[in-house]
């Protein structure tokens, strides 16, 4: 049965552009008040726009660069003062690079660090236990199939996503309701601005962002939740046979296919 969001306010992290403009429409057709937070304002507003005429929610627009230190501080400031309640919290944003590590531009893997972990699991810290009082909510972690297996030339990335897979699974096993969601999606090559930013290119099919919307509201409508799931059935076996694999294997086919001249 499809989980009831009318009325309620969702946050979603990372929500100008890509998957999580379409996240942000799928609660609003559900009936869910958004907060709208990501760096830029104008395309923050262009949304917020498009999604208000569409379904009539209250959409709230909040510019944060959350991969600044102290970034996910300063926003639960805000949405405290201004008495908002979380009740569904999409954790989206995040970016990758990709190059060598000895390459690697220090300053930019440790903001994609405090963005792709830190970020995510300070504001999952911060409004999980409210959720846990109301006893309703959700929190949806964006992971990608990068997690699954080693993948040279983009080694901080695929570890950051890696994490976010086992600590979206660990915090749902400590779960004592089902009414409280907690769910990482994960997905393969999207249509978004995620490779134009890590400089890299996408392999095999590039699915649509409403493929991970529809995998998502599919996976928190379902009566016995799982805390992880995988976007489009390929996608699926090739997580399974990255785990069959090995290590060794694995690693050497990611290199062919992430590692820039390699």
């Amino acid at each position: 049965m499809p989980q009831d969001y009318k009325g309620k306010t969702a946050l979603i992290t990372g929500s100008s552009s890509g998957i999580g403009v379409d996240i942000a429409k799928g609660f609003a057709r559900r009936g869910a008040n958004l907060i709208l937070v990501a760096r830029r304002t104008n395309k923050l507003e262009a949304v917020a726009r498009e999604i208000e005429a569409a379904s009539g929610v209250k959409v709230t627009t909040i510019t944060q660069d959350l991969s600044a230190a102290g970034a996910t501080a300063e926003l639960e400031a805000k949405l405290a003062k201004a008495g908002v309640q979380v009740d569904v919290l999409v954790n989206n944003a995040g970016f990758g690079t990709n190059e060598r590590l000895v390459n690697e531009d220090r300053d930019r893997i440790a903001a994609e660090i405090r963005l792709n972990i830190g970020a995510l699991v300070d504001l999952t810290a911060a409004y999980l236990p409210g959720m846990i009082e109301r006893d309703f909510g959700a929190i949806v972690n964006i992971g990608s199939t990068a997690s699954f297996q080693p993948v040279p030339g983009m080694a901080v990335y695929s570890s950051t996503k890696a994490f976010v897979r086992n600590f979206t699974a660990s915090v749902w096993g400590e779960l004592k309701t089902k009414n409280v969601r907690v769910l990482v999606v994960n997905p393969g090559a999207t249509k978004s601005e995620f490779f134009e930013v890590a400089n890299a290119r996408p392999f095999g099919n590039v699915m649509p962002s409403q493929a991970v919307v529809d995998t998502m509201f599919k996976a928190l409508d379902a009566r016995n939740p799982r805390p992880s799931v995988v976007v489009g059935g390929i996608n699926s076996i090739t997580a399974r046979l990255s785990a069959m694999m090995g290590t060794k294997a694995v690693t050497k086919v990611a290199s062919k296919l992430y590692l820039k001249n390699n």
